[in-house]
């Protein structure tokens, strides 16, 4: 059962569903919330979005995302944060810009058309209780009418204020950072698009910091500081939005969209799972908005936990992989969340004497560094949890590239497309498939695990067998190089198990995730870190 049915929620199910998981999705709404919340999605995210089909459905409601300007008063630059350049390296723009109802209606419509998934609207979880081989749910209607429900497992995807976490007594660690802020979308008429600013800028500036984004069409959304003093409904009404916008736009100027007072806040669970529950998106952690980094971390939570729940389910792996869930998403997001929280404090300076110091500092650093910062370098890989052991491979927690295309058909695309979101063995084009094959068919003897065979043709040659395929920017290539490596194994979610270079190394690596699938691996690691040193 899935409790939620927001972005995070809807992937969650869309990815169960496609795996062929029996799923019951809830929403206590009838309908998508029709206002734009959810803002920025990043290439990791698209490339989800892309496995689960959706990504051309909604091609015309997104939009790369702008360089990013830190303007001090005077408008003085302070700090650019940009996207990474191409080639792309997982094949989707860095960073987007979206409408969140659209992405919404996708990922239903997506979900409704997998025959395992069912959705109810109007229905929510208002008790839970543990019971023998899983969980009862009691679900209440939209007339009030009440039912049990047993699930295996819950992914609890009901936002900031999740009934759920609230119902088991779980509580989040503050990362202190809480701010009123006010949000305001419009759309832009024609006549006064080239009027506002070209990129997204946030204003350092101690009267009220705000932020001002380009989204796709016309399309704008500007962030307010609420002042001490100021009552946040009040501010969020018409006339008072129009004097905010006043500095940028006339009345006549732009259709008036929504207006919300928030608090950002910097929260993350310190438990993401009791039992067979499991605790995804706000439910799970709350980040502020100035690094377009919320919705993204629960899309990777769905991501992240789906395929290891698919595993268990499906008698691949032992119980203890799914405690790797927490130990791989809480670190990232914390991580990732405190980045945030310092870009947040950087805008939010409210002090003049302490901004005017912020000023010379960041001017300085430009003046001695004036490259932008990439937006990517800012999001860390996995530290942990279900990769392979220390010693025994490199790049492991790093997300395996995705580059463009064809194989032996002549067929174009991204890896993806041609591979599912499986477990991939990837190798270099001067690996001796003769030598391998044997390595592969024997750990297929000794597992049940579908693994995919991927090998790169040399640039100067075509594909010629399937699993053969040529990159068109040598994306892959170079990313190989760089770690040192010829063989990497890749996990479902796309991140690295582990990469070697050698084929004996990659015995050992495919032996270190078999032991990892088998109830009490984690002992057996030393000895095979052991044996890999041995080797070299």
């Amino acid at each position: 059962v899935i409790v939620g049915l927001g972005p995070v929620g809807a992937v969650a199910a869309n990815l169960a569903g496609q795996r062929g998981l029996k799923v019951l999705a809830l929403d206590k709404q009838t309908e998508i919330y029709d206002k734009p919340r959810a803002f920025g999605l990043d290439h990791e995210i698209m490339r989800v979005l892309g496995n689960i089909g959706v990504a051309g459905d909604i091609a015309e409601h997104v939009m790369p995302y702008r360089t990013s300007e830190y303007h001090t008063t005077g408008s003085r630059v302070l700090k650019r944060i940009v996207a990474a350049s191409p080639p792309l390296p997982l094949g989707w723009e860095a960073n987007y810009v979206f409408s969140q109802p659209a992405l919404e209606a996708a990922l239903r419509k997506r979900a409704l058309s997998l025959p395992s998934v069912q959705i109810e609207l109007g229905t929510q979880a208002v008790a839970i209780r543990s019971i023998d081989g899983g969980q009862q749910l009691t679900l209440r209607n939209a007339q009030g009418a009440e039912r049990p429900v047993c699930a295996r497992y819950v992914l609890a995807c009901d936002g900031g204020s999740s009934t759920l976490r609230s119902r088991l007594g779980l509580d989040m660690e503050d990362l202190l950072f809480d701010e009123p802020w006010l949000v305001v979308d419009i759309m832009v008429e024609p006549h006064a698009l080239n009027s506002l600013p070209q990129t997204n800028i946030q204003y350092c500036e101690t009267a009220r910091p705000c932020t001002y984004i380009v989204g796709p069409g016309r399309h704008r959304r500007w962030e307010f500081m609420i002042n001490e003093g100021e009552a946040p409904d009040a501010l969020a009404q018409p006339g008072a939005v129009e004097k905010l916008l006043a500095r940028w736009l006339a009345p006549q100027d732009y259709r008036f969209w929504r207006s919300a007072a928030y608090r950002f806040h910097a929260l993350v669970l310190r438990q993401w799972r009791r039992g067979q529950v499991f605790f995804l998106g706000d439910a799970a952690h709350m980040t502020p908005p100035f690094m377009a980094q919320g919705m993204c971390q629960g899309v990777r939570d769905a991501a992240n936990l789906v395929w290891k729940l698919d595993m268990l389910i499906k008698g691949l792996a032992a119980p203890d992989l799914l405690d790797s869930y927490q130990e791989e998403r809480l670190p990232h997001v914390r991580h990732t969340t405190l980045v945030t929280k310092e870009l947040g404090r950087v805008i939010c300076e409210r002090d003049p004497v302490k901004a005017a110091e912020r000023d010379e500092r960041m001017l300085a650093e430009m003046k001695a560094h004036p490259e932008p910062t990439i937006r990517q370098s800012l999001i860390p890989g996995l530290s942990g949890g279900f990769i392979a052991a220390p010693g025994l491979a490199c790049a492991q927690g790093d997300l395996f590239p995705q580059p463009f295309v064809h194989d032996a058909q002549g067929t174009a695309g991204l890896l993806d497309e041609f591979t599912g979101a499986s477990f991939r063995l990837a190798v270099a084009h001067d690996i001796d498939l003769s030598a391998l094959q044997p390595v592969v068919e024997r750990w297929r003897r000794a597992s049940s695990l579908q693994l995919t065979l991927i090998r790169l043709a040399p640039l100067s040659e075509s594909p010629r067998e399937a699993g053969d395929f040529q990159e068109r920017d040598g994306v892959l290539q170079r990313w190989m190089a760089d770690h040192g490596c010829k063989i990497v194994l890749v996990r479902p979610d796309h991140y690295v198990f582990g990469a070697c270079a050698t084929i004996e190394q990659a015995a050992l690596l495919l032996d270190n995730l078999r032991h990892k699938l088998a109830p009490g691996a984690r002992a057996a690691e030393t000895a095979g870190v052991a044996r890999f040193h041995n080797s070299q």
